[in-house]
């Protein structure tokens, strides 16, 4: 069974067993434009719950993608950077920055249903 939880910084993170596929939200990638370089983490990197784990950039501005659990880096997404428009095409699907073993799940619980990140993100307008 795979969930989908979201942060408060537009991360989300889709959950398959103890690996977590994270990315930035199509309302992340609709306030930064036309994505135009995208650095992802390397694997093995560790990585904490809120600390920074990959950057991406605009046209607009440079933003850090947080990680929104801890753990380790499995893979990174190493078609972005040659690719990085790919994020503003499917930031849902395709565009996902790295995968993660994570180290405690029930870091989860803190982060946001869809249901309840579309609530705050209508909230924000």
């Amino acid at each position: 069974m795979s969930e989908t939880r979201f942060t408060k910084d537009h991360e989300w993170i889709k959950i398959d067993g103890k690996v977590g596929t994270v990315g930035i939200t199509q309302f992340a990638q609709s306030q930064l434009g036309d994505i135009v370089f995208v650095e992802v983490p390397p694997a093995g990197k560790a990585v904490k719950a809120g600390g920074e784990a990959a950057v991406v950039e605009s046209v607009k501005a440079a933003s850090e993608v947080y990680s929104p659990v801890t753990g380790t880096v499995k893979e990174g997404n190493n078609a972005l950077p040659d690719a990085p428009e790919t994020v503003n095409k499917d930031p849902e699907g395709a565009g996902w920055f790295f995968k993660i073993d994570l180290a405690n799940p029930s870091e989860l619980d803190g982060l946001m249903d869809k249901a309840a990140y579309d609530k705050y993100v209508a909230e924000l307008s």
